[in-house]
C-alpha cells in the first residue's frame, strides 16, 4: 500500500484485484466484501478502505437519481456513472449492473449493453438479476467474454412483481427454486452470484450447493461475502434503513451541520476571511486604483 492525496492521505491498495482471485477466495475460506459506488469521489474512498468489489448498482436510481424503484433507470445512466467509478478505482474488481431492459429483450441487446460497460465504462463484469430465466443470455455474455455476476432471490427490478421488498424463498418451494437457479447459474458461467433477501438458512444451502462465491445482503452471515448499498452503511440516505443494512456511520447529520456552519458564515460575513482570498502586489494595486481614478474619455465611434 502506498499513500496518496487523491484518496485522502489513505493507505491505498495499490494492485488490481482480479476475478479468478475473487472465485480462489471461496476455496480459500477468505470472506469477499463488496460496496457500492456512483461516483469518482467515493470511487477513491472505497477503493482505499481495501473492498475486494466495488459494484455501480442501479441502486443508483434511488439513492442518487430520486426514483421510487430502480427501474426507470438507463444504460446511458449506468454508463455515465460506471465511467466515474472506474477512473477513482485501482483495486477493487469493478461490477456493472445491468438496468431493467438491457438484457431482457434478446441475445444481442444484452451482448450490446454488456459491452458497453468494458468498453465505454471500464469495468470487470456485470451483473444480471434472475434465476432460470437468464441462464441463457449469461452464459451468451461468458461464451463472449464477459464476466457475470448472478442475482437471486430479492431482485428490486421486479419489485412490483413481488409486491414491494419482501423477503424471499420462505417456503420449501421456493427455496428448492433459488438453490436451483444458482446452480444453473453457476453452470452457465456467472464467477459469483449475489443472494437478497431470503432466510439465512436458505442462503446457507445454497452457498454450500455451488463453487462459487456467494455474496449476501440480507441473507444471513454464511454467504461467501457480504455486500451493502454506501448509502446505507454512511448514513446518508435520510431515515430510510433496510432491516439488514447496518450504519457504520452517521454522516447525514455531520454534512448537513457542515453545510449550515458554511451558510452562517457566508451571511455573517466571517467567511471568506485573509486565509480563504488572495493577494495581489501593493504597487499594482496602487497602479489599479490610480487608474480607475482618473476619468475615462469615451471611446470614439468611426
Amino acid at each position: 500500500m502506498t499513500s496518496d492525496a487523491a484518496y485522502g492521505g489513505a493507505q491505498v491498495p495499490q494492485r488490481k484485484l482480479t476475478i479468478p482471485e475473487i472465485v480462489a477466495m471461496k476455496r480459500e475460506g477468505k470472506k469477499i466484501t463488496m460496496l457500492t459506488a456512483y461516483d469518482v469521489a467515493f470511487a477513491r474512498l472505497v477503493d482505499a478502505s481495501g473492498v475486494d468489489v466495488i459494484l455501480v448498482g442501479d441502486s443508483l436510481g434511488m439513492v442518487m437519481l430520486g426514483h421510487p424503484t430502480t427501474v426507470p433507470v438507463t444504460m446511458d445512466d449506468m454508463v455515465r456513472h460506471a465511467a466515474a467509478v472506474s477512473r477513482g478505482s485501482r483495486h477493487a474488481v469493478l461490477v456493472g449492473d445491468m438496468p431493467f431492459g438491457s438484457y431482457q429483450t434478446s441475445r444481442e441487446d444484452a451482448l450490446r449493453n454488456a459491452a458497453r460497460f468494458l468498453k465505454e465504462a471500464g469495468m470487470d463484469a456485470v451483473k444480471l438479476e434472475g434465476g432460470h430465466e437468464v441462464v441463457e443470455t449469461t452464459r451468451a455474455l461468458v461464451e463472449n467474454g464477459i464476466a457475470v455476476m448472478g442475482h437471486v432471490g430479492l431482485t428490486p427490478q421486479r419489485v412490483a412483481q413481488f409486491g414491494g421488498f419482501k423477503v424471499q424463498a420462505k417456503s420449501a418451494e421456493a427455496a428448492r427454486r433459488l438453490i436451483d437457479d444458482c446452480v444453473s447459474l453457476e453452470q452457465a458461467g456467472c464467477f459469483s452470484i449475489v443472494i437478497e433477501s431470503v432466510p439465512a438458512p436458505v442462503a446457507a444451502l445454497a452457498t454450500g450447493a455451488i463453487g462459487i462465491p456467494t455474496i449476501g445482503i440480507g441473507a444471513g452471515p454464511d454467504c461467501d461475502g457480504q455486500v451493502l448499498v454506501l448509502h446505507d452503511v454512511l448514513g446518508l440516505f435520510g431515515e430510510f434503513k433496510p432491516k439488514f443494512a447496518k450504519r457504520y456511520a452517521e454522516l447525514g447529520p455531520i454534512v448537513v451541520d457542515a453545510l449550515r456552519r458554511f451558510d452562517r458564515e457566508v451571511r455573517e460575513g466571517t467567511f471568506p476571511d485573509a486565509e480563504h482570498s488572495f493577494t495581489m502586489k501593493d504597487a499594482e494595486r496602487t497602479e489599479l486604483e490610480r487608474d480607475l481614478a482618473e476619468p475615462r474619455r469615451p471611446k470614439k465611434v468611426v
